[in-house]
């Protein structure tokens, strides 16, 4: 073999992906962009040529994880570009470490590349340095994430998310469907919708319309359910406000377009702390709304989040949100203690609750939303419903999830007896046992 028709070495790429869903998207983009261009990746800091660490900034706790993250890789590897939510600040990364390569934004996919390409240039064979339709992604192969917009136009007092990404920005709803497309072409059977405020989406755009499939689609919330409803995969609607045309979605779920599931960050109940919080949406009337919700779909299954411990919420505010979790009976709900995160409005209110009492009210939260999970899972013993595979042991064993069920931050159903299965397929699962969160069950049915 000459020289000139030996193929270099090409790059390689290590790349650490911090935070929420929507940041996984962004480090997918970047990864599918350089794997187009002919790099490789590694699972090792020491293997590669350099590591890209996507950040996340949401809150201090989650700033000393990302800053954690950086100085390891600069450790084992030394040859760091940093990029995410955190690189809107890039003299608190710089300061501790200041022979980072580079420091890029949230979302700012064409800097992360160029500091790449200055980094190490790529070495590209067009004949064997092929891109899977779908692109490059961090998540199994049968479920991916569809982000839907950047940034956010509300401005909660304890969130500094659009100081780091900005107001919102849809993207054309042709785009997304098309994304979406090529994801299910490529074997995707699970879509998790997912940006800052998912029911906003369009707004900014003031609804523009573009042809799809022979027909006009709207860049709005309902339309973007509905088209994505058409393909024949299972479909889950994450980060949503309770805005009033939220209600139009409910009968999609009903007639099984998309999954019975919204992810609603409530993050309280009380309206003098949601007040406090300058939470969008009407929220004064959202058990009644939720009860309707559920005469249209039985099978609704509501995530939620909440934060204990804002300032000024006294035990009276913290006795109404567990009041209204036993009432609104949501059926899946992280909790967070409320952080006195630099540059929120927040910091400046009076009345900050103590970390003890955070703790306090943190453990109580848990406990009574515990006593709910576990009496939704005993009601399901002896029905049989849909599970999508995520992993098979090889032992007889699979874990999956039912529809009201997303992957990471949900419980699973764990099978057995299911050896002739795959990742992605969906089985039809006798529930045999359950505990606090999860279920355990047997196939009674399959659909390939």
């Amino acid at each position: 073999m000459t020289g000139s028709s030996k193929k270099l070495s090409s790059p390689k790429i290590g790349v650490v992906s911090l935070g929420c869903p929507k940041a996984l998207v962004d480090s997918e983009r970047i990864m599918t962009q350089l794997r187009s261009e002919g790099y490789q990746f590694t699972d090792t800091h020491k293997d590669a040529n350099v590591v890209i660490v996507n950040t996340c900034g949401f809150l201090d706790s989650a700033k000393e994880e990302s800053l954690a993250a950086i100085g390891q890789a600069m450790t084992d590897n030394g040859r760091v570009i940093v990029t995410g939510c955190m690189g809107g600040e890039p003299e608190k990364i710089t300061e501790r470490y200041p022979n980072i390569l580079a420091v890029t934004g949230a979302h700012q996919y064409e800097q992360v590349v160029e500091a790449v390409h200055d980094a190490v240039p790529p070495v590209h064979d067009p004949f064997m340095d092929l891109v899977p339709e779908g692109g490059l992604k961090l998540t199994p192969r049968h479920y991916a994430y569809l982000k839907i917009s950047e940034g956010c136009n509300n401005r909660c007092t304890f969130c500094i998310i659009p100081s780091l990404r900005g107001d919102l920005v849809s993207r054309p709803i042709h785009h997304v469907l098309f994304e979406a497309e090529k994801l299910v072409n490529a074997g995707v059977k699970e879509l998790l919708v997912i940006s800052q405020d998912t029911s906003a989406y369009g707004i900014d755009t003031k609804y523009a319309e573009y042809p799809w499939k022979g027909q006009r689609r709207k860049t709005k919330f309902y339309d973007l359910c509905d088209a994505l409803g058409d393909m024949g995969v299972w479909v889950r609607l994450h980060y949503v406000y309770p805005y009033p045309h939220v209600d139009e979605v409910i009968p999609l779920m009903a007639e099984g377009k998309i999954l019975p599931y919204l992810d609603i960050p409530f993050q309280h109940a009380s309206p003098k702390v949601l007040k406090a919080m300058k939470r969008p949406g009407n929220q004064e009337k959202t058990l009644d709304r939720i009860k309707a919700w559920r005469e249209i779909c039985p099978e609704l299954t509501l995530r939620s989040s909440f934060i204990v411990g804002f300032p000024g919420e006294t035990e009276d505010d913290f006795e109404y949100m567990l009041e209204w979790m036993q009432e609104a009976q949501i059926d899946r709900a992280g909790c967070f203690k409320y952080e006195n995160v630099e540059g929120a409005v927040s910091r400046g209110l009076d009345e900050h609750v103590p970390e003890e009492v955070k703790q306090e009210r943190f453990e109580r939260f848990m406990e009574i939303q515990r006593q709910i999970s576990e009496e939704k899972s005993q009601a399901k013993i002896g029905s049989v419903i849909p599970v999508i595979i995520d992993e098979v042991d090889g032992e007889g064993g699979a874990d999956g999830r039912s529809m009201g069920d997303a992957p990471e931050i949900d419980g699973k159903v764990l099978l057995r007896d299911a050896e002739d299965f795959k990742e992605g397929d969906i089985v039809m699962v006798e529930i045999e046992d359950a505990d606090d969160y999860d279920l355990y069950g047997v196939p009674a049915e399959f659909n390939p």
